[in-house]
């Protein structure tokens, strides 16, 4: 088996092959399955690379969640339904985090995926586990379909190792809250989000610095990749450099492309690959994770991306017969009209460029002028 420090380590599991949230759910869709198949169908995914994912023992969930909500997560799997009482409290089978068959065993394989995946790296190198980057779930109820929080039990497990730079780089949608909310407060951990403002949870303004060491970075409506370098190489990448991290941990959500369903950017994939060339080079311990995205092309297409610019591989222009047919198998009830042929046929998107919003601009001389008091 590879080495993390020698090579990068892809961390999977079988679990996530048929589990949904539900048909009417925006995660009915697959994910991690269509990102490991999609890598092995491009030769990036050799078995030296790849380690399948534990699951986490209530144990170590206790070291942020409650004993209680771990425990009324493993009952409302068995019994497939909770009652009233455990629905007020721990937000469990209500429509944003509903009762499925692996409400317990998939997200304690995500946070078994970041749990490993901190033991791994503590002699540095690079680990990703797409079915990570849970960063809603809150220490005694679920949030933003997300049962457990495996940011905060990754960053809590290095801290345990010993560290205290740690750079939270959160590129979703949506703001990392439960990431927040941990770690409020806390000078060991800077925390960096890139979200849709006005967009749920509601929380990250521009001046919400989480009571430390945190930096929001709302986005306006149809932030494009222009908006994005321009907060990335004036911001985000220069504040990360100041802090000298002895691990970053990214979350690498994808729902801030131009299709997705549950947000109105227009990033493309490239935004988030260039995030993660930049942040490869920046600490000498790399911990990427999944997060949000809920049309089932770009999310696999981002998170394969994500892969190979990880293992410095050449994305091609054209994807070859094995890889298209794993994107033209996927299906999507939401999917309106035909659709486009390039989230078949390629992986990189067409670059979406255009002239810089002067709000964005607002934003980062806002930021910069914090310069002097972001470490």
């Amino acid at each position: 088996m590879t080495d993390a420090a020698s090579h990068p380590v892809f961390i999977g599991s079988e679990i996530y092959r048929g589990s949904s949230y539900g048909t009417r759910h925006p995660l009915s869709i697959p994910r991690v399955p269509t990102v490991m198949d999609l890598c092995r169908a491009m030769g990036w995914l050799p078995r030296t690379q790849f380690r399948v994912s534990p699951r986490a023992k209530p144990a170590a969930l206790t070291r942020f969640h409650t004993p209680a909500y771990i425990t009324a997560l493993q009952q409302a799997e068995v019994a497939r339904t909770v009652d009233e009482a455990t629905r007020t409290r721990h937000q469990i089978g209500t429509l944003s985090n509903p009762i499925f068959p692996e409400i317990y065993r998939r997200p304690a394989t995500a946070a078994g995926g970041s749990l490993l995946a901190a033991d791994l790296l503590a002699q540095g190198g690079i680990v990703y586990n797409p079915g990570g980057g849970t960063h809603h779930g809150m220490a005694d109820h679920a949030a933003g379909f997300c049962y457990l929080n495996d940011p905060v039990l990754a960053i809590k497990a290095f801290l345990a190792q010993g560290l205290t730079r740690v750079a939270y780089v959160d590129i979703d949608a949506h703001h990392c809250d439960g990431v927040a909310a941990a770690f409020h407060g806390d000078p060991r951990v800077l925390m960096i989000s890139t979200h849709e403002e006005a967009r749920w949870p509601f929380t990250g303004a521009l001046d919400d610095r989480a009571g430390s060491h945190a930096i929001n970075l709302p986005l306006p409506r149809g932030t494009h990749d222009d908006d994005f370098a321009l907060l990335r190489d004036s911001v985000l990448l220069p504040a990360v450099q100041d802090w000298r991290p002895e691990v970053i941990v990214l979350q690498c959500g994808a729902d801030a492309v131009l299709e997705d369903p549950l947000a109105r950017l227009a990033l493309s994939n490239n935004a988030h690959w260039q995030v993660v060339t930049a942040l490869k080079q920046m600490a000498p311990r790399l911990l990427v994770l999944g997060g949000g995205g809920y049309n089932p092309w770009t999310v696999g297409r981002l998170w394969s991306g994500v892969w190979a610019t990880l293992n410095g591989l050449e994305v091609p222009d054209r994807l070859p017969e094995r890889a298209r047919s794993v994107l033209a198998a996927l299906s999507w009830t939401r999917q309106r009209g035909a659709r486009p042929d390039h989230l078949v046929e390629t992986l990189r998107d067409t670059p979406r460029h255009g002239p810089v919003q002067d709000e964005i601009r607002r934003r980062v001389q806002v930021l910069q002028a914090r310069r002097r008091v972001w470490v």
